[in-house]
């Protein structure tokens, strides 16, 4: 049997100035739940000049670098843990950490500044501030504490972001703009090949996708069928 998949949690980094690595000693937070969906938003700074009359069309103009906006919700719950040695009875002990990246920091030149922040998620990496965030609580103790709690956020940076994936592929750099095939629950590489019609052989395809195990795929786990040439073989 295949080993499980490991289940990836996303979390919030807070990270330097400049937007490039997690500060030493930062705040950091996993989420207990994973988000359910992921929101970005591109938004152009744009000015438009003339009066679109009949002797000349308005001319609409690049003023600003544009935003991108990840808009997000995540959910917290400690009812499980009420009366367990350890176990927090409030959800604000979880929630707090994440309120603390729409908190305003003072830096030593007195400058104020909102924390740098980054949203990472396997492969999915957004950096920006957070500029907004809500938390509604949904369930509360008899003592009434909170107990349940949904926070919606959102984060911006100041440009419009290219979100590349990471060339982790064992096909190299490029992979990710080819056609990949998903595997169905139960197949083999061999009979996936073969189905395909390409002409290549499925060691080829195995070598080329770097699957150790061509006999059980994973449901979903994306497949390069199309190799170029090089790649080489025949069906078989």
């Amino acid at each position: 049997m295949p080993a499980p998949q490991k289940l990836e949690k996303a979390q919030l980094l807070e990270i330097d100035s400049k937007f490039k690595d997690p500060l030493p000693g930062g705040t950091q937070v996993s989420v207990q739940f994973n988000p359910e969906t992921l929101k970005l938003t591109y938004a152009n700074q744009l000015n438009t000049s003339g009066t679109g009359d009949q002797k000349g069309g308005a001319t609409t103009q690049f003023v600003g670098a544009g935003t991108t906006k990840l808009a997000a919700q995540l959910w917290f719950d400690v009812s499980s843990q009420t009366g367990q040695s350890g176990g927090a009875d409030d959800v604000r002990q979880l929630t707090k950490n994440v309120s603390f990246f729409i908190s305003p920091k003072t830096q030593a030149d007195k400058k104020v500044i909102a924390p740098a922040l980054r949203f990472q998620w396997g492969a999915f990496q957004f950096d920006g501030v957070m500029d907004s965030l809500e938390e509604t609580f949904e369930l509360f103790s008899p003592a009434g504490k909170p107990l349940r709690s949904s926070i919606s956020f959102s984060m911006t940076q100041q440009k419009i972001l290219r979100l590349d994936l990471p060339d982790a592929s064992p096909l190299g750099p490029g992979a990710g703009t080819v056609p990949m095939t998903p595997a169905v629950a139960g197949q083999s590489l061999q009979s996936m090949v073969g189905g395909a019609g390409t002409g290549v052989s499925w060691q080829a395809v195995a070598q080329a996708n770097g699957i150790e195990n061509p006999r059980l795929l994973q449901p979903g786990q994306l497949v390069r069928l199309d190799l170029s040439a090089s790649a080489g073989g025949t069906a078989g």
